[in-house]
């Protein structure tokens, strides 16, 4: 369970991105919120214009604190045919740098965690990848990341596509069999929820795989329909899930931050109203989730694998 002082949410950041707007402008934004304590950065391109210590300083001037960094390798066109499956060595080693580089910044600014979202790390078409060699050469450059400061936690963000039309770790236990064998103890795993969603997976099942097999770093919460990464508003589409997932996570321990990883920028929504109606309806489906938590009647109705039982228990507690 979060401690009362922990940090408790975070939000993406490009979300409250305005034409032209800086990255200052876009923590300022953050800021306006109310309710967000904590901030991840994209490296390299939120550092193109600011040092570490210019970042953190905007962030203790909104009152957040960094949870962490996540690597973005499409800033380098180079890494469009893969970033650690690159054909090239050089191309390879060059990404392994970049990430290194990303973990430095990140331990200078106080962060705790690394998120790799591997999305140029895929195939298109058959017969373009060898599959063996990409495999070793993807979970050889993860080793090397998680030894350059094993200090830092380093959290693999899976994803079944986008943008290549396959990606080599596309769900939960591709996800897992590659940490078992990179067996680095500062790795494990980050939940996106729509991505769990498309990938074909109930989230608190995978949740609890993570946790039985590895550990959960980070849960990048948001909503969709499961045909691709929707990054619609927490809990607007599956709340039932979404509550499920909670309680999977208290089960598991889990006292990391809540990051909306939402796109209130797609459809042109204000992104601090956004931000708000994420918070308050996590706010409610959490506070569901820990009583739900200790209910011996579902625990009982679970227990006898009875989804009627369940379901009446569950519209209780959300309807009333």
């Amino acid at each position: 369970m979060t401690l009362p002082n922990a940090p408790r949410y975070a939000t993406r950041l490009n979300a409250f991105k305005v034409k032209g707007g800086s990255v200052a402008e876009m923590i300022a934004g953050a800021g306006r919120v109310g309710g967000l304590d904590a901030a991840d950065l994209n490296f390299p391109d939120h550092f193109e214009a600011h040092s570490p210590a210019q970042l953190g300083r905007m962030l203790a001037d909104q009152g957040m604190v960094l949870n962490g960094l996540a690597m973005r390798y499409y800033t380098e066109a180079g890494f469009k045919l893969g970033a650690f499956t690159h054909p090239d060595r050089a191309m390879r080693a060059a990404a392994i740098d970049l990430t290194k580089r990303g973990l430095d910044a990140c331990a200078e600014m106080g962060g705790r965690l690394m998120t790799l979202w591997m999305g140029q790390d895929g195939y298109d078409y058959s017969f373009q990848m060898d599959y063996a060699r990409a495999w070793e050469d993807s979970l050889a450059a993860i080793a090397e990341v998680a030894d350059h400061n094993p200090g830092l936690d380093i959290a693999i963000e899976y994803k079944p596509d986008e943008p290549r039309a396959f990606a080599l770790m596309p769900d939960m236990a591709t996800t897992l069999l590659a940490l078992r064998e990179v067996n680095r103890a500062n790795t494990g795993v980050t939940l996106d929820f729509a991505h769990v969603l498309y990938a074909g997976e109930m989230p608190a099942y995978a949740a609890t795989l993570a946790a039985r097999h590895s550990r959960i770093l980070g849960v990048h919460l948001n909503d969709g329909y499961g045909k691709r990464d929707d990054g619609l508003m927490a809990g607007t589409v599956h709340p039932i899930q979404t509550l499920e997932l909670f309680v999977a996570l208290d089960r598991a321990g889990y006292d990391g931050v809540i990051y909306f990883d939402t796109f209130p920028d797609h459809a042109g929504l204000d992104p601090v109203a956004e931000s708000r109606a994420n918070i308050a309806l996590t706010d409610r489906l959490r506070d569901i989730a820990r009583r739900l938590s200790q209910d011996p009647d579902l625990a009982r109705a679970i227990a006898a694998q009875d989804a009627a039982a369940s379901t009446r228990l569950l519209a209780k507690r959300l309807y009333g």
